[in-house]
Protein backbone atom coordinates (compact mmCIF):
# COMPACT_ATOMS: atom_id res chain seq x y z
CA UNK A 1 0.00 0.00 0.00
CA UNK A 2 2.00 2.93 -1.04
CA UNK A 3 -0.61 5.74 -0.49
CA UNK A 4 -0.36 8.44 1.54
CA UNK A 5 -1.45 8.38 5.18
CA UNK A 6 -2.51 11.10 7.83
CA UNK A 7 -2.41 11.00 11.17
CA UNK A 8 -3.01 14.03 13.98
CA UNK A 9 -1.44 14.84 16.75
CA UNK A 10 1.82 12.59 15.01
CA UNK A 11 4.11 13.71 17.72
CA UNK A 12 1.65 12.17 20.64
CA UNK A 13 2.70 9.61 23.04
CA UNK A 14 0.53 6.89 20.91
CA UNK A 15 1.42 8.11 17.35
CA UNK A 16 5.29 8.44 17.85
CA UNK A 17 5.63 4.92 17.81
CA UNK A 18 2.66 4.02 15.69
CA UNK A 19 4.44 5.99 13.07
CA UNK A 20 7.77 4.17 13.79
CA UNK A 21 6.43 0.95 13.42
CA UNK A 22 4.03 1.72 10.36
CA UNK A 23 7.19 2.86 8.45
CA UNK A 24 9.19 -0.26 9.40
CA UNK A 25 6.32 -2.62 7.83
CA UNK A 26 5.39 0.26 4.74
CA UNK A 27 8.31 2.22 4.08
CA UNK A 28 7.34 2.86 0.77
CA UNK A 29 3.78 4.37 2.24
CA UNK A 30 3.65 8.37 2.06
CA UNK A 31 2.87 9.79 5.98
CA UNK A 32 2.10 13.40 6.46
CA UNK A 33 1.93 13.71 10.18
CA UNK A 34 0.49 16.92 11.67
CA UNK A 35 1.34 19.01 14.67
CA UNK A 36 0.11 22.34 16.53
CA UNK A 37 3.37 23.16 16.54
CA UNK A 38 6.38 22.14 13.79
CA UNK A 39 9.38 23.70 15.17
CA UNK A 40 11.87 21.58 16.97
CA UNK A 41 11.18 23.91 20.21
CA UNK A 42 8.74 21.54 20.96
CA UNK A 43 10.62 18.79 22.00
CA UNK A 44 7.69 16.24 21.05
CA UNK A 45 8.18 17.25 17.70
CA UNK A 46 11.80 17.34 17.61
CA UNK A 47 11.48 13.48 18.83
CA UNK A 48 8.80 12.58 15.86
CA UNK A 49 11.54 14.47 13.55
CA UNK A 50 14.19 12.10 14.57
CA UNK A 51 11.75 9.16 14.17
CA UNK A 52 11.22 10.60 10.59
CA UNK A 53 14.36 10.86 9.89
CA UNK A 54 15.85 6.99 10.73
CA UNK A 55 13.81 6.13 7.60
CA UNK A 56 15.71 7.95 4.68
CA UNK A 57 14.14 6.79 1.98
CA UNK A 58 10.36 7.34 3.25
CA UNK A 59 8.47 10.16 1.52
CA UNK A 60 7.34 12.47 5.01
CA UNK A 61 6.30 15.57 6.32
CA UNK A 62 5.02 17.21 9.22
CA UNK A 63 2.67 20.00 8.81
CA UNK A 64 1.88 22.40 11.59
CA UNK A 65 -2.42 22.00 11.88
CA UNK A 66 -3.94 23.94 14.95
CA UNK A 67 -7.18 21.89 15.21
CA UNK A 68 -8.79 24.79 17.88
CA UNK A 69 -9.01 26.60 14.57
CA UNK A 70 -11.60 25.29 12.04
CA UNK A 71 -9.92 27.54 9.15
CA UNK A 72 -6.96 26.00 9.93
CA UNK A 73 -7.97 22.64 9.48
CA UNK A 74 -9.94 23.32 6.53
CA UNK A 75 -6.77 25.28 4.94
CA UNK A 76 -4.77 22.17 5.69
CA UNK A 77 -7.18 20.16 4.10
CA UNK A 78 -7.91 21.98 0.76
CA UNK A 79 -3.95 21.75 0.39
CA UNK A 80 -3.89 17.98 0.57
CA UNK A 81 -6.66 17.67 -1.81
CA UNK A 82 -4.81 19.83 -4.09
CA UNK A 83 -1.74 18.01 -3.53
CA UNK A 84 -3.25 14.78 -4.19
CA UNK A 85 -4.91 16.01 -7.23
CA UNK A 86 -2.05 17.55 -8.60
CA UNK A 87 -0.02 14.41 -8.36
CA UNK A 88 2.69 15.67 -6.03
CA UNK A 89 0.97 13.04 -3.39
CA UNK A 90 -0.30 9.70 -3.95
CA UNK A 91 -4.09 8.80 -3.32
CA UNK A 92 -5.06 8.50 0.27
CA UNK A 93 -5.51 5.14 1.71
CA UNK A 94 -6.12 6.11 5.73
CA UNK A 95 -7.08 9.05 8.29
CA UNK A 96 -5.90 8.37 11.50
CA UNK A 97 -7.39 10.62 13.90
CA UNK A 98 -5.37 10.57 16.71
CA UNK A 99 -5.13 14.22 18.41
CA UNK A 100 -7.38 14.69 20.98
CA UNK A 101 -7.45 17.69 24.22
CA UNK A 102 -8.81 17.35 27.40
CA UNK A 103 -8.45 20.18 30.70
CA UNK A 104 -8.91 18.87 34.06
CA UNK A 105 -7.51 21.35 35.51
CA UNK A 106 -9.64 24.70 34.12
CA UNK A 107 -12.73 25.87 33.41
CA UNK A 108 -14.46 25.13 30.49
CA UNK A 109 -12.28 26.57 27.58
CA UNK A 110 -14.00 28.12 24.35
CA UNK A 111 -12.23 28.15 20.91
CA UNK A 112 -11.98 31.33 18.64
CA UNK A 113 -14.75 29.19 16.48
CA UNK A 114 -16.93 29.24 19.65
CA UNK A 115 -17.07 25.96 20.42
CA UNK A 116 -15.82 23.72 23.07
CA UNK A 117 -12.22 23.24 22.85
CA UNK A 118 -12.24 19.39 24.19
CA UNK A 119 -14.67 18.86 21.52
CA UNK A 120 -13.63 20.92 18.85
CA UNK A 121 -9.97 19.40 18.76
CA UNK A 122 -11.17 15.98 19.56
CA UNK A 123 -14.23 15.77 17.19
CA UNK A 124 -15.33 18.50 15.29
CA UNK A 125 -11.49 18.88 13.62
CA UNK A 126 -11.40 15.41 12.49
CA UNK A 127 -14.95 15.88 11.00
CA UNK A 128 -13.98 18.65 8.49
CA UNK A 129 -10.50 16.52 7.76
CA UNK A 130 -12.49 13.52 6.36
CA UNK A 131 -15.03 15.09 4.94
CA UNK A 132 -13.40 17.61 3.29
CA UNK A 133 -11.09 14.15 2.01
CA UNK A 134 -12.79 11.04 1.39
CA UNK A 135 -12.89 12.65 -2.74
CA UNK A 136 -8.99 11.95 -2.10
CA UNK A 137 -8.73 8.01 -1.59
CA UNK A 138 -7.81 5.93 -4.48
CA UNK A 139 -10.38 3.79 -6.03
CA UNK A 140 -9.24 1.21 -3.91
CA UNK A 141 -11.19 2.84 -0.90
CA UNK A 142 -9.19 3.04 2.75
CA UNK A 143 -9.84 2.92 6.55
CA UNK A 144 -10.80 6.03 8.61
CA UNK A 145 -9.50 5.41 12.07
CA UNK A 146 -11.33 7.77 14.90
CA UNK A 147 -10.36 6.93 18.20
CA UNK A 148 -12.45 6.58 21.40
CA UNK A 149 -12.04 5.62 24.77
CA UNK A 150 -13.89 3.22 27.79
CA UNK A 151 -14.60 6.84 29.51
CA UNK A 152 -17.79 6.83 26.85
CA UNK A 153 -19.34 4.00 28.68
CA UNK A 154 -20.90 4.96 32.03
CA UNK A 155 -19.25 4.02 35.13
CA UNK A 156 -16.40 2.24 33.54
CA UNK A 157 -13.73 4.25 33.85
CA UNK A 158 -11.80 4.93 37.35
CA UNK A 159 -11.64 9.08 36.80
CA UNK A 160 -15.70 9.63 36.01
CA UNK A 161 -17.78 11.47 38.22
CA UNK A 162 -20.97 12.25 35.70
CA UNK A 163 -21.81 9.59 32.92
CA UNK A 164 -21.83 10.80 29.39
CA UNK A 165 -24.64 11.59 27.37
CA UNK A 166 -25.26 13.04 24.47
CA UNK A 167 -27.90 16.42 25.81
CA UNK A 168 -31.56 17.14 24.61
CA UNK A 169 -30.22 20.28 23.66
CA UNK A 170 -27.37 18.49 21.65
CA UNK A 171 -26.42 22.34 20.87
CA UNK A 172 -24.91 22.09 24.44
CA UNK A 173 -22.15 19.14 23.69
CA UNK A 174 -20.95 22.16 21.08
CA UNK A 175 -21.48 25.10 23.32
CA UNK A 176 -21.66 23.86 26.84
CA UNK A 177 -23.31 25.85 29.70
CA UNK A 178 -20.52 27.39 31.96
CA UNK A 179 -19.06 24.82 34.68
CA UNK A 180 -19.90 24.72 38.15
CA UNK A 181 -16.23 26.18 39.40
CA UNK A 182 -16.06 23.76 42.40
CA UNK A 183 -15.75 20.83 40.29
CA UNK A 184 -13.72 21.46 37.37
CA UNK A 185 -12.09 18.14 37.48
CA UNK A 186 -15.70 16.43 37.57
CA UNK A 187 -17.01 18.27 34.46
CA UNK A 188 -13.43 18.57 32.79
CA UNK A 189 -13.71 14.86 32.43
CA UNK A 190 -17.28 14.84 31.37
CA UNK A 191 -16.83 16.64 28.50
CA UNK A 192 -14.12 14.58 27.23
CA UNK A 193 -16.21 11.59 27.47
CA UNK A 194 -18.90 13.18 25.90
CA UNK A 195 -16.28 14.05 23.10
CA UNK A 196 -15.55 9.99 22.73
CA UNK A 197 -18.86 9.25 22.51
CA UNK A 198 -19.66 11.53 19.86
CA UNK A 199 -17.20 9.97 18.05
CA UNK A 200 -18.14 6.61 18.21
CA UNK A 201 -22.03 7.78 17.03
CA UNK A 202 -20.58 9.57 14.55
CA UNK A 203 -18.22 7.21 13.03
CA UNK A 204 -21.90 4.70 12.86
CA UNK A 205 -23.56 7.35 10.85
CA UNK A 206 -20.48 7.90 8.77
CA UNK A 207 -20.41 4.37 7.64
CA UNK A 208 -24.01 4.43 6.22
CA UNK A 209 -23.38 7.55 4.06
CA UNK A 210 -20.18 5.79 2.84
CA UNK A 211 -21.82 2.15 2.17
CA UNK A 212 -24.56 4.16 0.68
CA UNK A 213 -22.16 5.95 -1.52
CA UNK A 214 -21.07 3.26 -4.46
CA UNK A 215 -17.86 5.82 -5.35
CA UNK A 216 -17.09 5.74 -1.83
CA UNK A 217 -18.34 2.69 -0.46
CA UNK A 218 -14.76 0.85 -0.14
CA UNK A 219 -13.80 3.15 2.78
CA UNK A 220 -14.20 1.99 6.16
CA UNK A 221 -14.52 3.52 9.76
CA UNK A 222 -13.33 2.02 12.55
CA UNK A 223 -13.34 3.45 16.20
CA UNK A 224 -10.72 2.25 18.61
CA UNK A 225 -10.41 1.95 22.38
CA UNK A 226 -6.69 1.76 22.28
CA UNK A 227 -6.51 1.06 25.97
CA UNK A 228 -4.92 2.46 29.07
CA UNK A 229 -1.60 3.61 28.70
CA UNK A 230 0.56 3.30 31.15
CA UNK A 231 3.52 5.06 29.75
CA UNK A 232 1.36 7.90 27.95
CA UNK A 233 1.16 11.90 28.51
CA UNK A 234 -2.35 12.44 29.20
CA UNK A 235 -2.04 11.48 32.87
CA UNK A 236 0.44 14.32 33.37
CA UNK A 237 -0.89 16.93 30.74
CA UNK A 238 -3.81 19.46 31.78
CA UNK A 239 -4.48 16.89 35.50
CA UNK A 240 -4.38 17.82 39.04
CA UNK A 241 -0.61 16.90 40.15
CA UNK A 242 -2.56 13.95 41.81
CA UNK A 243 -3.04 11.87 38.68
CA UNK A 244 0.61 12.92 37.33
CA UNK A 245 1.56 11.15 40.26
CA UNK A 246 0.04 8.74 40.19
CA UNK A 247 1.02 7.88 36.68
CA UNK A 248 4.60 8.10 37.40
CA UNK A 249 4.87 6.43 40.57
CA UNK A 250 2.01 3.65 40.36
CA UNK A 251 0.89 3.13 37.01
CA UNK A 252 4.04 3.10 34.82
CA UNK A 253 6.61 1.33 37.44
CA UNK A 254 3.56 -1.15 38.44
CA UNK A 255 1.56 -1.95 34.80
CA UNK A 256 2.41 -5.81 34.76
CA UNK A 257 0.90 -6.34 38.10
CA UNK A 258 -2.45 -3.94 37.09
CA UNK A 259 -2.77 -5.55 33.46
CA UNK A 260 -3.98 -8.41 35.60
CA UNK A 261 -6.74 -5.86 37.15
CA UNK A 262 -7.48 -4.09 33.75
CA UNK A 263 -6.51 -6.23 30.54
CA UNK A 264 -6.13 -3.07 28.68
CA UNK A 265 -3.38 -1.37 30.69
CA UNK A 266 -0.48 -1.65 27.83
CA UNK A 267 2.07 0.37 26.53
CA UNK A 268 1.75 2.98 23.98
CA UNK A 269 3.80 1.26 21.80
CA UNK A 270 1.01 -1.63 22.04
CA UNK A 271 -1.72 0.09 20.97
CA UNK A 272 0.16 1.95 18.23
CA UNK A 273 0.62 -1.07 16.86
CA UNK A 274 -2.88 -1.97 16.37
CA UNK A 275 -3.74 1.41 14.95
CA UNK A 276 -1.61 0.76 12.66
CA UNK A 277 -3.06 -2.69 11.99
CA UNK A 278 -6.22 -1.35 11.57
CA UNK A 279 -5.35 1.69 9.22
CA UNK A 280 -3.37 -0.51 7.03
CA UNK A 281 -6.24 -3.03 6.64
CA UNK A 282 -4.03 -5.16 7.75
CA UNK A 283 -6.73 -5.87 10.73
CA UNK A 284 -10.04 -7.10 10.02
CA UNK A 285 -10.16 -5.59 6.29
CA UNK A 286 -13.06 -3.94 4.98
CA UNK A 287 -15.02 -3.99 8.56
CA UNK A 288 -16.35 -1.25 10.24
CA UNK A 289 -17.39 -0.45 13.74
CA UNK A 290 -15.97 -0.28 17.34
CA UNK A 291 -13.13 -1.93 18.20
CA UNK A 292 -11.48 -2.29 22.46
CA UNK A 293 -7.70 -2.84 21.36
CA UNK A 294 -8.06 -5.36 18.22
CA UNK A 295 -11.62 -6.57 19.46
CA UNK A 296 -14.39 -5.99 17.55
CA UNK A 297 -16.50 -4.78 20.66
CA UNK A 298 -20.24 -3.39 21.76
CA UNK A 299 -20.01 0.45 21.98
CA UNK A 300 -22.27 1.56 24.72
CA UNK A 301 -26.03 1.83 24.42
CA UNK A 302 -26.27 5.19 24.14
CA UNK A 303 -24.20 5.33 21.51
CA UNK A 304 -26.31 3.00 19.06
CA UNK A 305 -29.53 5.62 19.27
CA UNK A 306 -29.44 5.70 15.57
CA UNK A 307 -31.61 9.01 15.73
CA UNK A 308 -29.28 10.70 18.24
CA UNK A 309 -26.41 9.33 15.56
CA UNK A 310 -28.84 11.16 13.04
CA UNK A 311 -28.78 14.49 14.50
CA UNK A 312 -25.35 14.07 15.85
CA UNK A 313 -24.43 13.89 11.94
CA UNK A 314 -26.42 16.79 10.66
CA UNK A 315 -24.96 18.96 13.39
CA UNK A 316 -21.39 17.64 12.92
CA UNK A 317 -21.15 19.15 9.52
CA UNK A 318 -22.88 22.04 10.55
CA UNK A 319 -20.60 22.89 13.42
CA UNK A 320 -17.68 21.92 11.26
CA UNK A 321 -18.66 24.32 8.67
CA UNK A 322 -18.61 21.84 5.89
CA UNK A 323 -21.66 21.84 3.15
CA UNK A 324 -22.68 19.64 0.41
CA UNK A 325 -20.31 21.57 -2.33
CA UNK A 326 -17.40 20.59 0.52
CA UNK A 327 -17.65 16.70 0.56
CA UNK A 328 -17.14 14.18 -1.79
CA UNK A 329 -19.96 12.55 -0.13
CA UNK A 330 -23.30 12.35 -1.37
CA UNK A 331 -25.03 11.69 1.80
CA UNK A 332 -24.41 14.74 4.04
Amino acid sequence: MAGTIIITGANGSLAVPAIQHLLNKQPNCTLIGTVRDASDSDTNTKTLRETLSQFPSTKSSIREVDLSSLPSVHSFASSIASEISSGTLPPLTAIICNAYYWNLNKPLETTKDGYEKTFQVSHLAHVALVLRLLGSFGPSGGRIVLFSSDAHLPGKNGLQKYPPAIPDDIDQLAKPAADDPVDVFGRGFLRYANAKLAIVMWMYALNRALEKDPSLNKITAVAINPGNLSDSRALRTNTPSMLYYLSMFVIRPLRPLLRFMDPTMRTAAEAGADVVALATNEAFPGERGYFTMLKKDESSPDSLDEEKQRELWTKSAEWAGVGAGDTALKAL
